[in-house]
């Protein structure tokens, strides 16, 4: 029986993951801080270790004693925007966290190490985004994902480290985070709803992004370690139709059956229009589900009721307040 550790396995993504993998046969260890992930989350068949990825001892115990198979390594901040305001804070977490893991990784010989970046990697080259674009990360949190993906090919090549790099976007679903004011979108409008507060829209609204269900995209990463053709390689992975902030307000407002108000606010620093191509992981990995918006959107507005709205919190470790979006200095 594989061995797993999921690193996030308590956050939104991981928790998903979790089940793909006990329902592949894995044997799994989560390591999840609960910053973003709530253990609740964490199917009780796993085992469940609070601590944190910068915790460079209890890594190595953890490793020591599991001997794992395979790391799925999910542990992220993953504010894009507010990666600009948060550098320090993002590279620990972001980039040296994710190097305690591959050092234990090379020396405790796991087989594949598979890593979550993001589509942030390619900053605002065209869409659709393809894997033989060169990145260009335009935000600190695109250059700490790109710069671990570089480490995992300078490992594989020293040290023989087989890796699988995936690069999710925008991806929304049950267990998500409605409390985080700062990241997703659409646990962000849901949340606002509930309270009976404006939807929150930065400029105009006409961003463009393809909004990838949760339930589409964990299988695909859970068998990855599985097709040996997919070692080493780089997958874009997500919803192939792109759709407007604007567009995607009404959706939830549909799916929630509530209605609401569109607040717009000042734009901030963002990517316009982001969407990537999908042929490399459908030929390499084979095809999944593809869940439409509406059906997605139905199924966490069920979720996202029974849970009940959640408070969202100000980020505590601002670093630089120049240019800092108001809704995001607003402490209430």
């Amino acid at each position: 029986m594989p061995i797993s550790l999921v690193t996030g396995g308590a956050g939104f993504i991981g928790a998903h993951l979790v089940k793909d993998l006990l329902a592949l046969g894995h044997s799994v260890v989560v390591l999840d801080d609960l910053s973003g992930g709530f253990a609740d989350q964490v199917d009780p068949r796993a085992t469940f270790i609070q601590g944190s990825i910068n915790d460079g001892p209890l890594v190595e115990r953890l490793f020591k004693e599991h001997g794992f198979t395979y790391v799925y390594h999910l542990a992220a901040y993953a504010a894009e925007g507010l990666s600009h305001f948060i550098r320090r804070f993002n590279y620990e977490n972001n980039l040296i966290g994710s190097i305690n893991l591959i050092n234990a990784s090379v020396r405790y010989g796991v087989k594949c190490f598979v890593f979550t970046s993001s589509i942030a990697v390619y900053g605002a080259l065209d869409p659709p985004m393809h894997e033989d674009m060169a990145p260009r990360p335009e935000d600190p949190y695109g250059v700490a994902k790109l710069a671990v993906e570089m480490d995992l090919r300078a490992a594989r090549h020293m040290f023989g480290l087989d890796h699988v790099i995936f690069r999710p976007h925008n991806v929304y679903g049950e267990y998500q985070n409605i409390g985080d004011r700062y990241r997703n979108v659409v646990g962000i409008f849901m949340n606002q709803l509930m309270q009976g507060r404006p939807l929150s829209v930065f400029g105009d609204g006409e961003q463009q992004r393809a909004f990838s269900y949760v339930g589409d995209i964990t299988p695909m990463i859970a068998r990855s370690v599985d097709v040996p053709a997919a070692y080493g390689e780089v997958f874009n992975i997500g919803a192939d139709s792109p759709y407007s902030v604007n567009i995607l307000a009404r959706a939830v407002m549909d799916a929630m059956d509530m209605e609401g108000e569109v607040l717009h606010l000042e734009a901030r620093n963002e990517v316009k229009h982001a969407w990537s191509d999908h042929s490399k992981a459908y030929r390499v990995l084979g095809g999944g589900t593809t869940t439409s918006l509406q059906d997605g959107l139905r199924r966490m507005a069920d979720w996202a009721k029974r849970t009940g709205a959640r408070q969202s919190r100000a980020f505590g470790e601002i670093e630089i307040t120049d240019r800092l979006p108001p809704f995001w200095s607003d402490q209430e």
